[in-house]
């Protein structure tokens, strides 16, 4: 099988089309056929190092921590899965960026007839912004919440579930100003600039504040949301994307201003609790799927343009969901 890796740690340049034997599932495991795979800030982080250097058998890396496609072969103890299921999968270990991937069943869910286009933009994504709200934020009706880096993917479908819940308005930030037209297309209240959205928020809300903030964000941006919340608010952290130095949460500060700080980890939930994780994927495909939850569709591009796509998306050139097809 073909798939894109790196065996030096890097820019978008690094990324190679190497040959690899096509692998046969384990206990426990499906080999699914990629149809596509969905583009995530993690990947990004892995080609650069963050996770340290590549160390496959081979000496490449390859990423891609969601995808949908076919199951092409079933492991052994496999339960309520069969080859020729259009499924969608999380990969803590990384790896869809290939023609064939190993997945775990216990992340690997049917799509319920969801486009595989728009499924291998779940797995990761959706399950996060579950967690954020519901696990980390302990979200309930009525609240209000502010989301940072607002039309990516988690923002984006982060959104959709506040509402869904009954959010009483969903905020977000964005880094350029010609993402703010998206506010309604995208089902926020408003969307504000990132660098300067204190004052703004805090007249939007008669300076009340927020109950919520989302941040993948860091640095000032993560600072600056402690100042927006309302009473008893949380601000979740499930995320480094300004890369800033660690910085020091006065406790103090938390208990003599009614404040919380909480976090998310998707890899760490993947280890200690997956069997959360794979009921929020199963939701999260039954709701889209449904209705339920409105989606949009993805932006696709052939993954043989994954330099390129990589170095846009780095950038902040994007927005909304984009996945790798494999056709």
């Amino acid at each position: 099988m073909r798939a894109w890796g790196f065996k030096a740690n890097g820019g978008p340049e690094v990324f190679e089309w190497i040959e690899r034997p096509t692998p046969q599932p384990g206990p426990g495991q499906v080999l699914i056929e990629v149809g596509h795979a969905g583009l995530n800030f993690a990947e990004v982080q892995h080609r650069r190092g963050e996770f340290g250097a590549p160390d496959g058998a081979d000496g490449y890396d390859v990423p891609g921590l969601e995808v949908a496609g076919t199951i092409a072969a079933v492991g052994d103890g496999v339960g309520g899965l069969a080859v020729g299921d259009a499924v969608a999968a999380y990969l803590p270990s990384f790896g869809g960026y290939a023609e064939h991937v190993l997945a775990e069943a216990a992340f690997t869910r049917r799509t319920d007839g969801l486009p595989s286009a728009v499924a291998a933009g779940v797995p990761c994504v959706y399950p996060t912004a579950y967690g954020v709200l519901f696990d980390a934020a302990r979200l309930t009706a009525g609240e209000t919440v502010l989301i940072h880096a607002a039309t990516g993917g988690v923002g984006s479908a982060a959104a959709r579930v506040a509402r869904l819940a009954g959010a009483a308005a969903v905020f977000g930030t964005v880094g350029s100003p010609g993402k703010q037209a998206l506010a309604a297309e995208l089902g926020y209240d408003a969307l504000f600039r990132r660098e300067d959205f204190g004052d703004v928020l805090l007249d939007a809300t008669s300076g009340r504040g927020v109950d919520i903030v989302l941040d993948p964000v860091g640095g000032r941006v993560r600072r600056q949301s402690l100042d927006v919340l309302a009473p008893f608010g949380r601000v979740v952290v499930y995320g480094d994307l300004a890369r800033d130095p660690d910085w020091t949460v006065d406790a103090w500060d938390l208990w003599k201003h009614n404040k919380s700080l909480a976090g998310y980890s998707i890899r760490d939930l993947s280890r200690r609790d997956p069997a959360r994780l794979g009921d929020y994927l199963a939701r999260a495909l039954a709701e889209l799927a449904s209705g339920e939850l409105r989606h949009e569709r993805p932006t696709v591009a052939p993954v043989a343009d994954v330099r390129d796509v990589h170095r846009r998306f780095e950038g902040g050139d994007t927005s909304g969901k984009t996945v790798f097809s494999f056709a």
